[in-house]
């Protein structure tokens, strides 16, 4: 019997026509379908089409609307297929992670470099390997399907801007590949009952990347406006000491109103290690702040909104934070 498959088309590149100021997404999820006729052997597909956009232009509102989507038509299909421009994709994969934990079906989200209509486009194939995939007993929970790669929701990010090969799996292997239609699964996670869907999230979260001689007025000015703050540090986590940069005073001045810091690296393989130099164990002595370790920017920004959407107790945001989902947590 064939598996029910629900397309979720949102825009992207890979639902876009050249047009006199550049790619626009203006294709159809039927168009779409059309251009891959070959997945109707092996799974039966509805499709629906909550927007059309760039994803670029994708906000906290539009993931709340993919997630509720996805739980409106959950009993009803064997699987998810999302059709997402590849800017922003993995911040979609990762918040979709937390927004539908556990999820015995496969949420895969896909889509292209080249509009699915291009002679030369890896549309095509994205999208038949995304359905065989969401088709296949093995698959569960949040995954991204690109260039024959089965990359966890948590893990992805796009490395590169124009190539096919556009997206790598950081610091965990693909959880499997596809090659010559057929699925090769490396890692297979035990499949949950049920899944747990979320509904709230505070999008109050900022990223700052530290540069030589950034001002403490800046980092100020990102707690004045947020419930939580990422500052991406050096190396295995480094944070600037010292008068000239004064940030000890702006993190403890925002320290005791209740915000939230979390730690993490400029550099994406790895993850950080605090302990390592004065300049970041300084500062995880002297704070309770979060170090993220090998979390991914993606996830930690999209992890805390949605932490912060579900409690504001610093126990319970710390908890939550080294609580691992769908492998955003390594070792």
């Amino acid at each position: 019997m064939k598996k029910k498959i629900l397309l979720i088309a949102t825009g992207g590149t890979i639902a876009s026509h050249t047009g006199s100021v550049g790619l626009v997404p203006e294709i159809s999820a039927n168009e779409m379908l059309s251009c891959v006729p070959e997945i109707f052997d092996f799974c039966d597909v509805d499709a629906v089409q909550p927007y059309n956009i760039d994803s670029t232009n994708v906000t906290p509102s539009h993931w709340l609307t993919l997630a509720e989507t996805i739980r409106k038509h959950y009993d009803t299909y064997d699987g998810f297929v999302v059709c997402h421009g590849t800017d922003t994709m993995s911040y979609t994969a990762a918040m979709l992670s937390y927004l539908i934990q556990h999820s015995p079906k496969p949420i895969v989200l896909t889509g292209s470099q080249q509009p699915i209509d291009k002679e030369d486009t890896d549309g095509r194939i994205n999208l038949r390997d995304s359905f065989l995939y969401a088709s296949s007993n093995v698959a569960s929970d949040v995954v991204i399907v690109f260039q024959g790669k089965i990359i966890a929701g948590t893990r992805a990010k796009k490395v590169r801007t124009k190539s096919f090969n556009a997206f790598t799996s950081v610091d965990l292997p693909n959880l499997g590949i596809i090659r010559d239609g057929k699925i090769i699964q490396y890692i297979t996670a035990a499949k949950a009952d049920k899944p747990d869907f979320y509904t709230q999230i505070n999008d109050k979260v900022a990223l700052l990347t530290l540069t030589p001689g950034l001002s403490s007025e800046i980092l100020d000015a990102y707690f004045r406006c947020n419930d939580a703050v990422v500052v991406s540090g050096y190396g295995t986590g480094g944070i600037p000491e010292g008068e000239y940069y004064g940030f000890y005073d702006v993190i403890s001045s925002w320290e005791r109103k209740g915000k939230t810091l979390v730690v993490t690296t400029q550099v994406h393989e790895e993850g950080s290690d605090m302990d390592v130099y004065r300049v970041g164990r300084g500062w995880k002595n002297r704070f309770d702040l979060l170090e993220s370790y090998s979390m991914t920017y993606e996830s930690i920004i999209t992890k805390l909104m949605w932490i912060l959407g579900q409690t504001k107790k610093d126990e319970e945001i710390r908890k939550l934070f080294y609580q691992t989902v769908n492998y955003d947590l390594i070792g």
